[in-house]
Formats: structure tokens, C-alpha cells, sequence
């Protein structure tokens, strides 16, 4: 056995011996990976993202090998569905550069009520934003609601200067976060679908921002964990 099967070999049984130690809870499952597999095709075999399935399984890296288990997260989680939804369209990877995060400045709101508000300002293509996720209030508490420029892969209208207008995804949530911080449920929806974008979606080329950083203006909220965030994703 050569110096890289035995590494393989042994990085194969330590991912053996990993998923074996790691419970498994009642929404989750364990795959056994076959020739051809890569963390990418089980991600989106599975509806969830590579960033999830590392986590799970603390991986350090993107190598995996045949037969080494793996513990599949909850398919049922927040960001289920918002990938399901992104596999069924065609992405322009090309066109987005950044992921803006914002807050509503409202206490209640969904991408519904949103749209409409928008449109009354005069936006042909409504909601500005991409996503919004909910806090309780008008949608289900950490809900990824996928706006129609997200599906049809239109420019935002999200911020003032037409760069990040045409190439940056606009994640609002709602709360005005100036005064409360948003639920523990938002934030987590928040990482998983920024991890989602910024990891599966743009493979690691963009550029994290907060709408203050861009324009002069509050959003989003002094209690929004700006600086954990760009830890996480800058």
C-alpha cells in the first residue's frame, strides 16, 4: 500500500469510526458513499448543503471515500426546501458577487405583505429583496421565503448603488433589529441558507455585506451579530 492509499485507508476508517460515534437523531440518516459520489451530488441528492453535511460529520475537508458513512442532516430543516426550489431553476452563478443581509425595520412582515408594499413604491418586479426569513410575525418563525427575483434570477432592489443592486442577493429578516435581536431561529436559518448560497451556490466567489456597509443607514440593527457574521463568511 502506497504513502496516499494508506492515507486514504486510514482517513476512510476514521470517518467509519466517526459516523459510528456520532448519534443520529430520528430526522436524520446515514449514507454509505459509493464510487462516483461527491459531497456535492449527496448534498443536493438530499436537499441540504455541503457545509451542512462537513458540520455534521466535522469534516475538515471535501474528500470523502467509498463505503465511509456519513450522517445526512434533517431534511426537513428551514433550508430544505429553499434548495429544492433552487435545483428546479437555472442559477446565473456568473452574475451574483455578493450576499447583503438587511433587516424589515418592521415587527411583522413576509415576503407577501413585503411584495405589496414594495410594488406601491413603484418596483415593477415587487419584493426587492431575494429571500426573507420570518420571525413568527406574518411568517413561521425562521421560514426562508424565496422571493420571484430569486427565481427568475432578477437584479435586487435592495440598496441604492446599481453594483450590488445587479449582482448582490438580498437576505432580509424581518424584525427591526435596532430594538430586538433577531430569534435564535432566524439566525440559524440565516448561516444555513448563506452557507447554502455563498458555499454550493457561488462556490466560495462572493463577498459578504451588511446593507450599512454599502449605504448610510442603520440596517441591520445594532443587535444583528454583524461581526460574527463576517467572521463566519468574509
Amino acid at each position: 500500500m502506497n504513502s496516499l492509499d494508506r492515507r486514504r485507508f486510514l482517513y476512510s476508517c476514521a470517518g467509519l469510526f466517526l459516523a459510528s460515534a456520532l448519534p443520529v437523531s430520528a430526522a436524520e440518516r446515514t449514507y454509505t458513499v459509493r464510487k462516483g459520489d461527491n459531497l456535492t451530488k449527496i448534498a443536493n441528492r438530499y436537499s441540504t448543503t455541503v457545509a451542512a453535511i462537513k458540520r455534521r460529520n466535522a469534516l475538515k475537508s471535501d474528500m470523502i471515500y467509498v463505503n465511509q458513512k456519513l450522517i445526512i442532516p434533517d431534511s426537513t430543516s428551514a433550508i430544505s426546501s429553499t434548495i429544492r426550489s433552487s435545483n428546479r431553476i437555472r442559477i446565473n452563478r456568473s452574475k451574483w458577487k455578493y450576499i447583503v443581509a438587511h433587516h424589515s425595520a418592521t415587527s411583522v412582515g413576509s415576503a407577501t405583505s413585503f411584495d405589496k408594499v414594495d410594488r406601491r413604491h413603484g418596483m415593477e418586479n415587487g419584493l426587492a429583496y431575494h429571500f426573507v426569513i420570518g420571525n413568527g410575525n406574518g411568517a413561521g418563525d425562521g421560514e426562508i421565503q424565496i422571493g420571484p427575483r430569486w427565481t427568475k434570477q432578477l437584479h435586487g432592489g435592495h440598496v441604492s448603488k446599481w453594483e450590488y443592486n445587479n449582482h448582490g442577493i438580498g437576505i432580509c429578516l424581518v424584525g427591526n433589529f435596532e430594538k430586538t435581536r433577531p430569534t435564535t431561529k432566524q439566525i440559524n436559518s440565516f448561516i444555513q441558507l448563506t452557507e447554502y448560497l455563498g458555499n454550493d451556490v457561488l462556490r466560495g466567489k462572493y463577498q459578504f455585506k451588511v446593507h450599512k456597509e454599502i449605504n448610510a443607514t442603520l440596517c441591520p440593527g445594532r443587535y444583528f451579530p454583524t461581526k460574527e457574521m463576517h467572521r463566519r463568511f468574509s
